[in-house]
């Protein structure tokens, strides 16, 4: 069954080009339009992040958009971004089928192993889940992206910031010309196509959207000790965070009931 998604929110393309005479995958988005939902998110949920941590996340979040719209389309991907120094944690998930995105940081209680993980879980349907973990170095999640795709996915691959929010991935396909791709500057991509034959392949649609609802996290509570629950509804309505997006729910004991006895 499809899901729809909100036609209130902004919509950004993904498209993706075979790079002929180079055996290379090239997808591109403008990631203005989902940037602007994602702020919107922040002030409903009332979260403000430092600026350098805030571009950490969008970057996490273009990257993410660029690796769905080069994947299968029945492939959900999350991510896990552990970076030391700042200390910090990012989350970002999504899929392609519908075309959702959505993340968060934490900077509490946030596990300092001493050097920056890159934890990624990838799943089908009908197939065991896919895990890998790698380090790498820096904070820059651009790069980290890369560093994943080189050790992990076993192939190189180059993402690349432009201006207004504009943002290109190529990945290296089986005989990849990698000498070409390795000294691919930025200035050259506005006009790559003028220089390289570029087959257009596919076009795909992603939104900021988190998909949670009350009902849903309600699963969680249920799994509770009974006399947590009392105590989570102790002084009224009940205080819960979406794991994924953080954005707060706070049902009353007479709704979370109603949901039991549906159930």
């Amino acid at each position: 069954m499809s899901v729809m998604l909100d036609p209130e929110l902004s919509a950004v393309d993904a498209r993706s080009y075979f790079v002929r005479g180079r055996n290379a995958l090239l997808t591109r988005a403008n990631l203005g339009p989902l940037y602007l939902d994602y702020y919107l998110h922040l002030m409903q949920a009332k979260i403000q992040h430092e600026a350098v941590l805030d571009g950490m996340l969008k970057d996490a979040l273009a990257g993410l958009v660029l690796h769905l719209s080069s994947r299968p389309q029945d492939e959900g991907c999350a991510w896990t971004i552990n970076v030391a120094n700042p200390l910090v944690n990012f989350f970002v998930t999504g899929s392609t089928r519908p075309g959702r995105v959505t993340g968060r940081l934490f900077t509490e209680e946030v596990r300092n192993s001493g050097t920056n993980l890159f934890i990624a879980q990838t799943t089908r349907p009908n197939q065991k889940p896919r895990q890998s973990m790698i380090d790498f170095l820096g904070d820059d999640m651009l790069a980290a992206i890369e560093t994943f795709y080189t050790q992990s996915e076993q192939r190189l691959t180059r993402i690349f910031r432009l201006p207004d929010e504009d943002f290109v991935q190529i990945s290296a396909e089986p005989d990849c010309d990698e000498e070409w791709l390795n000294a691919l500057t930025v200035e050259e991509l506005p006009t790559l196509d003028q220089r390289e034959h570029l087959t257009p392949l596919e076009q795909r649609v992603y939104v900021f959207e988190c998909g949670c609802t009350m009902e849903r996290l309600f699963p969680v509570l249920a799994r509770m000790p009974e006399v947590d629950i009392d105590y989570v509804f102790a002084e009224g309505p009940a205080t819960i965070h979406c794991p994924r997006c953080g954005l707060v729910y706070r049902p009353s004991r007479e709704m979370f009931e109603e949901w039991r006895v549906q159930q």
